[in-house]
């Protein structure tokens, strides 16, 4: 059965509004996403920043970043509301930041609202932290919101409902909760309910990497359709990613990215290896529900994405162009329920070390897809299709859709030849 009718993972374009620009630039970008079969777009925070500059140090929530803005092109809300219109035109559904769990330090919420925050024994807001390694990692720039604990807490809550509702109202779809896990959950339950009331459909994905397993299943209760999983990192040697899948898949879909505004370029870490990106891209879009891939990836820039200091002119020139690739991973997730549900991985024996063999099978097991992935990018390698041909004992129609050219085998189907980096995917209901 198709995806078509089904629910469908959301598959996420991440356009970085500081290398994008002004907001009527934006209609290439958008444009480009719908090529490449993206049925979302996720914008990082968009909101006037506070002193230090960052995207993620909001001053005025209700505002426009300045950076963003064409002087020429109108009033900034007029130039926000016509790119929704035009990603709304191209089929994308817009995506994002919902920053509640802190602000800027130079915030006007923090003199009119000074019961909001966290307070030292100085009587002083308190600034985020977290821990990095052995070190202690302090934001200076940002002020943390007492959402627990606050004593004006209901009039807090109320703001961040409204907040809500207004990008709702404007034609915003979908919310990535920033540091989803430091957000009382009770606030969660309050919040999402009242907006998917008023508008049906609205997603809401948790940024969640990072936290432990007990806050996973507290974001899960709290309401949320989507959290972010760690597949980024993954080895395909570990036993800790399918673990946390099996964990985490029965509560909550996931979505996972190859690499994202908060990592360095993979096409940096992989030193330019284009099979190996390609392999990571197409590894990420159908292991979990969801998938996300930042602007830029398609053409191998290697430039880190920064919420400070990136430039349009940081447009860096292609070194590839992986579209009909990305596109045609993207098709094969939207056209098979297996790929947009979060049923059971388990990995078997391929008969090479160097050829990962994952089988997924959808929630009811009526599709299943073998995903081999040669995790050797300088040679060929070899595996045993004979061992694995009974993963679609008794169904019908196999079909071999690998998104890069279809698997060399044996006449007798006993050996199949993989290239380097090679991926195939061989899919059966």
């Amino acid at each position: 059965m198709s995806a078509t009718t089904q629910t469908v993972g959301p598959r996420i374009y991440n356009l970085f509004p500081l290398l994008a620009g002004a907001l009527p630039q934006w209609t290439s970008h958008l444009e480009r996403a719908q090529r490449l079969g993206f049925d979302w777009l996720f914008v990082n925070s968009f909101h006037y920043a506070g002193y230090s500059g960052s995207l993620y140090s909001i001053k005025d929530y209700y505002a426009i970043d300045p950076r963003l803005i064409d002087e020429a092109a109108g009033p900034p809300l007029t130039q926000f509301t016509q790119m929704i219109q035009e990603a709304d035109r191209l089929g994308l559904k817009l995506m994002m930041d919902l920053v509640i769990n802190h602000t800027a330090f130079d915030s006007p919420l923090v003199k009119e609202h000074p019961a909001w925050y966290k307070r030292g024994v100085d009587g002083k807001p308190l600034h985020p932290s977290a821990k990095d390694g052995d070190k202690k990692v302090t934001w200076g720039d940002l002020v943390e919101i007492d959402n627990a604990g606050s004593s004006d807490r209901e009039q807090l809550w109320r703001y961040w409902l409204q907040l809500t509702e207004h990008y709702a109202a404007l034609g915003i779809r979908g919310f990535r909760c920033d540091a989803a896990y430091k957000v009382p959950g009770e606030l969660w339950r309050f919040l999402i309910p009242r907006i998917k009331q008023s508008y049906p459909g609205t997603l809401f994905v948790a940024e969640s990497l990072g936290c432990p397993f007990e806050d996973t299943v507290r974001l899960a209760r709290a309401g949320f359709d989507f959290i972010f999983n760690s597949s980024k990192w993954w080895d395909f040697a570990a036993p800790w990613c399918l673990e946390q899948y099996r964990q985490t898949s029965p509560l909550v879909p996931s979505i996972s990215f190859a690499e994202s505004h908060d990592t360095e370029r993979l096409a940096a870490e992989l030193r330019g290896d284009e099979g190996a990106v390609k392999l990571r891209y197409a590894f990420s879009a159908l292991f979990s529900s969801g998938v996300m891939m930042p602007i830029g990836f398609e053409y191998g820039f290697r430039k880190r994405l920064d919420v400070v200091d990136t430039q349009p002119r940081d447009w860096e020139t292609p070194q590839w162009d992986m579209s009909d690739f990305i596109t045609a991973v993207n098709r094969l997730k939207s056209t098979w329920r297996v790929f947009n549900e979060e049923g059971p991985i388990e990995r078997v024996e391929s008969g090479n070390s160097k050829v990962v063999a994952l089988v997924k099978s959808s929630r009811d097991s009526k599709e299943k897809a073998l995903l081999l992935f040669n995790t050797d990018g300088q040679r060929g390698q070899s595996c045993q299709l004979a061992q694995m041909g009974y993963v679609f004992t008794g169904m019908s129609q196999v079909q071999d859709v690998s998104p890069d050219g279809q698997l060399q085998h044996t006449p007798d189907f006993q050996t199949g030849q993989l290239k380097p980096s090679g991926v195939h995917v061989i899919c059966g209901k």
